[in-house]
């Protein structure tokens, strides 16, 4: 009895099979003959090749039918761009180009934007990682890393960090039969009872401020804004603002 497996709505255990003599046949008929009627039975023909791919990515937690969907758009790129009279086999072609969008996908689709260089940095040390521990079997440590790649330690580090999938603090820390710790139960905080006082106290004597000083508070202190840029936005010079900075300060010392 096949296995059947459904993913984006298609039973896989029905997907027709190609030998290498067919799928070639048919590769040269689309590509020299312009049979672009017989794309989809090639294309349905070689989804098993992307469904064998996804399972490399069965750690991840995207959606395993979202990950088929861009394996295909893979597949459908490597077969416009293969060339028949190269004499190269299709699926030597197709893998690289099917992995690559698969991981392309999971690089830009992350929660936190990353900079195409940190995201460079953080794949060649991943695979320099691979290549040391297969040679010294054993964990690579970060230093050795850094050095075979020629990068800074400290830039591999950021980098690596940057493309790490940020968990939520309502994940399961730890589960057992009877009981389950999540993140959030094992993260401290080191703010203390005075602390919490002073930052009510704050807030409550930026709120008594009069509207403009209040303004530029929150602007300079929350937004992280310069004087300069506050006073484009308040329409008033660099002086002004900093003058009114002054005093809202004043005036909250004088409440503390």
């Amino acid at each position: 009895m096949s296995k059947k497996v459904v993913i984006s709505g298609i039973n896989t255990s029905t997907l027709p099979k190609l030998n290498a003599k067919e799928g070639d046949a048919l590769l040269k008929k689309i590509k020299l003959e312009g049979r672009q009627d017989l794309r989809e039975e090639f294309l349905l023909g070689n989804m098993r090749l992307v469904l064998s791919l996804i399972q490399r990515f069965s750690n991840s937690k995207e959606c395993g039918d979202d990950l088929f969907q861009v394996g295909m758009l893979g597949l459908i790129k490597a077969l416009d761009n293969f060339n028949v009279e190269l004499g190269v086999m299709f699926s030597t072609y197709a893998v690289p180009m099917i992995l690559g969008e698969i991981r392309r996908y999971l690089r830009e689709g992350t929660a936190m934007k990353v900079g195409r260089n940190l995201r460079d940095i953080a794949y060649r040390a991943i695979k320099a990682r691979e290549r040391i521990e297969s040679a010294n079997v054993r964990e690579a440590s970060l230093m050795e890393i850094a050095s075979e790649i020629d990068v800074p330690y400290n830039e591999v580090v950021s980098a690596l960090d940057a493309i790490a999938e940020p968990i939520s603090l309502y994940d399961n820390a730890y589960s057992d039969s009877d009981d389950s710790i999540m993140v959030l139960d094992q993260v401290s905080d080191k703010k203390t009872p005075e602390d919490m006082l002073n930052y009510l106290v704050l807030k409550s004597e930026i709120e008594k401020l009069p509207q403009r000083e209040r303004d530029i508070i929150k602007q300079r202190y929350y937004s992280g804004k310069t004087q300069m840029e506050i006073s484009s936005v308040m329409n008033m010079s660099q002086a002004q603002v900093s003058r009114i900075e002054k005093n809202a300060l004043s005036i909250l010392k004088t409440a503390f």
